[in-house]
């Protein structure tokens, strides 16, 4: 019976993940709707870009707040670089941006912290 509740347990937790990592995802959207506002030379399109960069931040502020209602805050913020990493992915795809070493490094380092966070409690 234990172990049901376990499972049961794991299943929520990993569905609190990724409802993080989707939050975290649209976050990393509004950075390129921001890029993309920088780079307009009429006020339209940059009025359009920005506007995005206020959308995709408000769907983020609310879900943010979803989120800190399931799990505690340290996991929560300690799982926030991902955005560095979802920037350097749409930095290749969309600006067809280079990844450094170093940036592989670094990514490497945000999720090993990532982990030792998150399964310190166990």
């Amino acid at each position: 019976m234990n172990d049901h509740k376990s499972i049961k347990m794991n299943r929520g937790r990993a569905g609190d993940f990724l409802l993080l990592h989707l939050c975290l995802l649209i976050s990393s959207v509004s950075g390129i709707c921001s890029k993309m506002a920088a780079g307009q030379k009429d006020i339209r399109g940059f009025i359009l870009w920005y506007g995005g960069v206020l959308l995709f931040m408000g769907i983020y502020a609310l879900a943010w707040q979803q989120i800190l209602k399931k799990m505690p805050l340290t996991v929560a913020y300690a799982n926030k670089p991902v955005s560095l990493i979802w920037g350097m992915i749409w930095g290749v795809l969309l600006f067809h941006e280079a990844i450094t070493p170093k940036m592989l490094l670094g990514a490497a380092i945000i999720f090993a912290g990532i982990w030792l966070v998150v399964t310190s409690d166990e």
